[in-house]
């Protein structure tokens, strides 16, 4: 049975290596899942007084991500944490509809510098396991591209043998994760 995932973008920047990633991955993964990609551009800046009327463009994205067996949130790092637009995104999902309760996660992320995505990695972990979110993140794993200005080609391919490995089994945890998630939901319903 292939499973239906949403790739999250996690950044509103118009040209980003992240949505490269996920387009990648996209491709790549064809024949194991369907990755549908979401953009959270359209998503404004949360607000509690907008809480009284919540943007339609937050419907949209929640009952994607509802609707998926899986979500693959791809996010860039600026100063050592995930960007404004997607920690922003996350308030209205996680207090307007909670989409990503019980979601199983994969974190992945592409940046320019050395150290890839780690500190927005384990930011966004600490952000997806709070209450109100309640996502069940993939441990271990993470998937951090470092200069991700010379990991691709013009294609916007991946040119690196042990990078497109490391993300095989990365990707290959990732369908098991979800595949156990799905059993265990099941079994705690069926009880």
């Amino acid at each position: 049975m292939s499973l239906n995932l949403v790739g999250l973008v996690g950044t509103n920047a118009q040209i980003s290596y992240n949505r490269m990633l996920l387009t990648y991955m996209q491709q790549h993964f064809i024949n194991d899942a369907t990755i549908t990609l979401a953009e959270i551009a359209d998503i404004p800046l949360f607000s509690e007084e907008g809480l009284a009327d919540i943007p339609e463009s937050v419907y949209t994205l929640s009952d994607q991500l509802a609707a998926a067996d899986g979500i693959i949130i791809a996010t860039p790092e600026y100063d050592h944490a995930i960007p404004a637009a997607l920690k922003s995104t996350i308030e209205w999902l996680s207090a307007a509809t909670h989409p990503f309760t019980t979601q199983p996660i994969m974190i992945v992320g592409a940046s320019l510098g050395l150290q890839g995505t780690a500190r927005a990695q384990d930011n966004l972990r600490q952000i997806l396991n709070s209450p109100g979110v309640n996502a069940f993140v993939m441990p271990g794993y993470e998937f951090l591209l470092s200069n991700a200005k010379d990991q691709f080609d013009k294609q916007a391919q991946l040119t690196n043998a042990k990078t497109i490995a490391f993300l095989e089994e990365c990707f290959a945890h990732y369908l098991q994760f979800v595949t156990d998630n799905r059993e265990n939901l099941k079994l705690i319903r069926e009880a």
